[in-house]
């Protein structure tokens, strides 16, 4: 982990930034696309997991990189919730949703790894 110089060579954002193009995909079409509050709500948490990692990678201090890591985490948490209700509206095909959720469960691996990584380390992220 000590190689990520730029938040967008981290393997979580990465993987956030891949389950936005999907949502973003998934939510343009209908029915999903005519639910503008789920859509909305939707689209706010999967930003927030890619802003929630590029913010913390950029904070100065593991701490509060390790905080906004765990906001991104809550925020995957939050995603998976939506897309539930989006599969009981029948919003999305079960092919559809089981992809993105594994996605949003990925993201959550991913970032309580590098969280325990930042706590047990001496590592301190660089900016540019």
């Amino acid at each position: 982990m000590a190689n990520i110089k730029y938040f967008e060579d981290s393997e979580a954002w990465q993987t956030a930034r891949k389950l936005a193009q999907s949502v973003y995909s998934t939510t343009n079409r209908r029915p999903f696309s005519q639910d503008f509050g789920l859509v909305d709500q939707t689209r706010r948490a999967v930003v927030s997991i890619m802003s929630n990692i590029a913010e913390g990678f950029e904070s100065q201090t593991d701490k509060t990189f390790i905080r906004f890591l765990s906001i991104a985490k809550a925020s995957a948490g939050e995603l998976r919730s939506q897309l539930y209700v989006a599969l009981d509206q029948k919003y999305i095909s079960e092919q559809d949703f089981r992809s993105l959720i594994e996605l949003c469960l990925s993201i959550s691996r991913q970032t309580s790894r590098f969280m325990q990584y930042l706590e047990s380390s001496k590592f301190k992220n660089s900016t540019a």
